[in-house]
């Protein structure tokens, strides 16, 4: 029996300086379709919306969304079992996303989860609608986030809140971030997961909590959640920093989650120590999410060395794809959806498209093959053709 004809899976990637290498792409790892068990941890997947290629906007001044082919991909994290964190900065809110547009995202995604099995979905809430700079009191940004507070709770959905650039901006201790935490915190009917995301995912949330030194500020949020224990599922920090994590894991109030957001280290943070662990809400998990979801069996059934057999060879690739800049990852994150076919093109909200290098989009190309999530080598190898072509580098 002859041999399966591999030739069109050996490429001409660029290289530094104007070269090209040849690169052989390798089997796939094959991964289950559906879980065979109930995870240990609890793992949400920060998804990213599909841009309408043929909207006739600005990508820089307008968002335009693909509603059938996002829901889908929703569809698809549930179907792994992984939930799906919705609206989050991986949708590039904030970014191009709008208040309006979140807020449909979010209808829309509700919707599909009502009508899927075991779905589970929470949606972010912030003050995005609300320029920094017409911020003028705190109580301006207590009352933005009650208005998003109080759209997303009409429409039945759970809530993550949020770090604000308005409170950022406007928060001059850290009584400031207390006040306003504390009368949020007071009216939701749920309890919420907070978002601490860190200075290297957005600048302007530097000093988040009332102070640059972030174990300082972490003593800040930590009093938030021991004055309203009931109020808060967990904590997301994100602040690429597994020691920092750790440290505020082990000082969390009992039943309250630590939700990892951390790119550069979730594997061991997933698996935890003699003292804990974090569950999960990850932004790579949309680009890993077959490996993410067989990871997770294999750790619920004890099989802590095929956990890491399958999610360690994907964190050179998320290190790459949330590499410094780090608020420009989003752009690695719908290359791979395009590249595995999950979309028909590679367009996103704000032209952020074009947020990274081709010499960055052709070894994120090796990592993700290396780590085996390239899930039709053939088709990922014609896509990466088409893409060096547009952009003059096809040798």
């Amino acid at each position: 029996m002859n041999a399966p004809d591999r030739s069109g899976l050996v490429m001409r990637l660029p290289v530094a300086g104007g070269g090209f290498e040849p690169y052989a792409l390798r089997e796939p790892r094959a991964f289950p379709q559906r879980p065979a068990r109930a995870f240990t941890r609890v793992a949400y997947s920060a998804a990213h919306v599909v841009a309408d290629q043929f909207a006739a906007v600005d990508p820089w001044l307008g968002a335009a969304i693909d509603w059938d082919a996002t829901i889908a991909y929703r569809r698809y994290l549930w179907s792994l079992g992984l939930g799906v964190a919705e609206a989050m900065d991986t949708a590039q809110r904030g970014m191009g996303l709008d208040w309006p547009t979140s807020l449909e995202l979010v209808r829309r995604s509700l919707d599909a989860a009502r009508d899927t099995p075991g779905a589970m979905i929470a949606s972010g809430v912030g003050t995005d609608h609300l320029p920094p700079e017409d911020a003028r009191s705190v109580d301006d940004v207590i009352a933005a986030y009650e208005q998003q507070m109080e759209a997303v709770e009409a429409l039945g959905g759970r809530m993550i809140v949020m770090a604000s650039r308005a409170l950022a901006r406007i928060a001059r201790s850290p009584a400031d971030y207390e006040r306003v935490y504390d009368r949020i915190l007071s009216q939701a009917r749920e309890p919420v997961i907070l978002h601490w995301l860190g200075e290297m995912f957005d600048p302007a949330l530097a000093g988040y909590w009332g102070d640059a030194d972030h174990m300082r500020a972490m003593d800040t949020a930590l009093g938030v959640i021991a004055a309203h224990p009931s109020k808060v599922d967990g904590i997301k920090i994100s602040l690429l920093d597994a020691g920092k994590e750790i440290a505020m894991r082990r000082r969390l109030p009992a039943g309250v989650r630590m939700y990892s957001g951390d790119d550069f280290n979730y594997a061991e943070l997933i698996a935890g120590d003699a003292h804990g662990y974090s569950d999960a809400l990850l932004g790579i998990f949309d680009a890993i999410a077959p490996a993410a979801s067989a990871s997770l069996g294999e750790l619920a059934a004890g099989n802590t060395r095929a956990f890491h057999d399958i999610l360690g060879p994907t964190v050179p690739l998320s290190r790459h794809v949330f590499a410094a800049p780090t608020r420009f990852y989003k752009t690695g994150v719908v290359f791979l959806a395009w590249l595995n076919g999950h979309q028909a093109h590679f367009s996103m909200v704000g032209g952020q498209q074009s947020a990274r290098s081709v010499l960055h989009l052709a070894q994120l190309f090796r990592f993700a093959d290396e780590a085996g999530v390239l899930r039709d080598p053939a088709l990922a190898a014609s896509r990466m053709r088409t893409f060096l072509a547009v952009n003059g580098c096809d040798g």
